[in-house]
């Protein structure tokens, strides 16, 4: 979030521009407020390598925060905005943050957090009145220096994992000292890789408190651009915004895909999407199908990503790259991956394996020794993060799965995640899930949990029809033996499936997942 030589070069360009209100900030402006933010930190204590948090929704404070802790030389923590109280207070002492930013609609829940959060003295609220130990942010640096601090160093955020198999980790990289205008080795990188340029337009639809788009953004900033912020998604809107700020660059998660495809098709073809340069997405496995028709209809710009928030390893391919490897998620570009077996034994081409890497960015679980070693190799020289996938003849990776979610019925491995994105090509799905349910005769059998398209009636019928073209298409032991349907699925903002919240209701009263 370092505006760096744009500051100066081009002052009065918008850093970015908010897509619901129209509010923007010019580089000068956000270089000022940073600062100001950045001497506040200062004068309530924190050094370099010191902790803070933020609660907060997509707003036009979020950046600024964030970019203040990139100058202190700060480790910055930007906390889930959709969680609880007790998981905000466990993230935010658990990153032994000093200090903590929040937003008045999120203010409620920051509160009954930091009443378990002693250690945070400063407390922020950046848009509202001053209230219960809170200070409202342009109260709290009126008179403060809008300069750089004296002691100007590159700050990181210290995010969390989503925590779909139990509580967050913080995931803490080693942080050189060196001027914050001098960018980590990882974003040079990427701005070759996804051909950020000065000038360019991204759109980010997602929220910013994930890795991927709050990368993404402060990649727009380090090149001189504009980021246009969406504080929610919504598909059409998402497609007016490309047609009215002529988006170059853009980073999406599948299920986005899914609801943009899902539009009437006027709708779709109402828009001039001929800006767009480079579509990048990750989080989630996309359906091939899903992607097929993207491409279809936007040509050959999309570029897709697997890398966890850990940063172990990376791979990443284009357009053409992924139609000559459907369904891959790219080549290793960093780090040395291994596909092993659970004995360590290296899989052959074509098998799934639980994936490896020997790091190509070294990495902790803040505060948590016991979880960082289960994350290691017995010998510490490779990590991973549960995820299942295998390797075809060229040495492109395709996932199947999360280790965590597999299915053991009657003895054999299913990985349901071919099930999901075979359902979610229905045109009477909007969202699935499928996981295992305990079975007194296999162990596990495939549930599917469908949410079905606004109109479509959810019953027997529709059951009958998904199981039944599921069947068409899959072998038959990996097709779900029952749908039920819900309203909605518990999916995070970012796209990830909370898939865990689904199925612990059907293990419920089961010691162990082994029936």
């Amino acid at each position: 979030m370092f505006a760096g030589k744009f500051t100066t070069a081009t002052p009065d360009r918008p850093v970015f521009v908010m897509a619901g209100s129209g509010e923007s900030v010019s580089y000068r402006e956000f270089d000022r407020r940073g600062n100001r933010i950045a001497h506040l930190l200062r004068r309530h204590g924190l050094a370099r390598l010191d902790h803070f948090a933020m609660l907060m929704e997509n707003t036009p404070r979020f950046l600024e925060v964030c970019g203040a802790g990139e100058r202190a030389g700060l480790y910055y923590t930007c906390i889930n905005s959709y969680l609880t109280p007790g998981e905000v207070a466990y993230v935010a002492d658990n990153c032994e943050a000093k200090a903590f930013f929040t937003t008045i609609e999120k203010l409620p829940i920051a509160k009954a957090a930091l009443a378990q959060c002693p250690r945070v003295t400063l407390r922020v609220v950046v848009d509202g009145p001053s209230q219960d130990g809170f200070v409202n942010l342009d109260e709290a640096v009126a008179g403060l220096p809008d300069t750089p601090i004296a002691d100007e160093s590159l700050g990181t955020p210290m995010l969390y994992s989503s925590g779909t198999t139990g509580r967050p980790k913080g995931i803490l990289r080693p942080l050189p000292q060196q001027p914050p205008a001098q960018q980590l080795p990882l974003f040079d990188f990427l701005i070759k890789l996804w051909r950020y340029r000065e000038g360019i337009t991204y759109l980010s639809p997602a929220p910013l408190y994930h890795s991927a788009p709050l990368g993404a953004v402060a990649l727009t900033i380090r090149v001189g651009g504009t980021a246009i912020i969406m504080e929610r998604f919504d598909p059409e809107h998402y497609l007016q915004l490309i047609e009215k700020h002529r988006v170059t660059h853009t980073q999406l998660v599948p299920t986005m895909f899914s609801r943009m495809l899902k539009l009437p098709a006027s709708v779709r073809s109402k828009y001039d999407l001929s800006s767009l340069e480079v579509a990048i997405h990750a989080a989630a496995p996309c359906p091939v199908q899903v992607k097929e028709a993207m491409i279809d209809w936007w040509g050959p710009i999309i570029h897709e990503y697997y890398g966890a928030t850990e940063g172990m390893g990376f791979t990443a391919c284009d357009t053409p790259e992924w139609l000559a490897h459907k369904g891959t998620v790219g080549r290793v570009l960093m780090g040395d991956l291994h596909v092993l077996d659970e004995s360590m034994q290296p899989c052959p081409r074509g098998s799934p394996g639980t994936l490896w890497f020997k790091s190509g960015s070294p990495f902790v679980y803040f505060n948590d020794p016991e979880r960082t070693a289960a994350s290691r190799s017995e010998d510490g020289t490779m990590s991973t993060v549960g995820d299942v996938g295998y390797l075809d003849d060229d040495g492109y990776l395709h996932l199947t799965d999360r280790a965590t979610f597999m299915i053991i019925s009657g003895g054999m491995n299913i990985y349901p995640q071919e099930c999901e994105n075979l359902l979610i090509t229905h045109p009477k799905v909007m969202d699935a899930a499928v996981f295992g349910v305990p079975d007194d005769d296999l162990g596990e059998v495939v549930k599917a949990v469908v949410q079905a398209v606004p109109g479509t009636t959810a019953g027997p019928a529709l059951e009958a029809e998904l199981i039944a073209f599921c069947k068409d298409q899959l072998a038959s032991i990996k097709c779900p033996r029952s749908v039920d349907f819900a309203d909605e699925l518990p999916r995070l903002p970012t796209g990830k499936l909370y898939k865990r919240v689904l199925r612990d209701r059907y293990w419920a009263g089961h010691k162990t997942r082994i029936v």
